[in-house]
């Protein structure tokens, strides 16, 4: 059972390798917003047209200041064929470990069969971090069939941008 990540509580700082060379660092200090997506892997239909949508949305996300990134535990080629085949252009980062997904909360999964994919792997999450690496929205799915609504999640920058604090703190 993962632990859940607090409301408000800073993001594990992981730096993951990205598709096309170069790091990526979700959580710390950044001077924008991040809008990470933890998607399920190269295997999964559903995270394929998800991203893309979300891909589509790019410009209302930057618009509130918000800086997207895709990541999986999948390897290097895995994530490389995923952002090929969905036309991300997006950040990419892969190679997320067990013990990073638990880091996060994210519940784990293991392959139905080889056909699946050779390695457990996170089920969706979100985490959105204000520019001081606090979660400020999270959601998390046991199942690849729930997932947030894009246009809400952009009001909720916009509203968090303008102020509205970080909701479920009560202990």
């Amino acid at each position: 059972m993962p632990t859940k990540l607090a409301a408000g509580a800073a993001l594990p700082e992981i730096t993951l390798p990205t598709v096309g060379g170069g790091h990526a660092t979700i959580g710390g200090k950044h001077d924008r917003w991040q809008a990470i997506f933890v998607y399920r892997g190269l295997h999964c239909p559903l995270c394929k047209g998800y991203l893309a949508k979300v891909q589509e949305k790019k410009d209302d996300f930057a618009e509130q200041g918000a800086d997207i990134l895709f990541v999986s535990g999948d390897p290097k080629e895995k994530a490389e064929a995923f952002a090929q085949e969905v036309g991300l252009t997006l950040p990419v980062a892969y190679g997320l470990s067990v013990e990073q997904m638990k880091a996060l909360g994210l519940y784990v999964s293991i392959p139905r069969s080889d056909a699946e994919t050779d390695r457990p792997f996170p089920e969706p999450g979100l985490f959105v971090a204000n520019p001081d690496g606090e979660a400020h929205i999270v959601e998390i799915s046991n199942a690849p069939f729930v997932r947030p609504e894009l246009d809400l999640i952009v009001r909720g920058l916009k509203a968090a941008g303008g102020g509205y604090p970080i909701r479920g703190t009560m202990a």
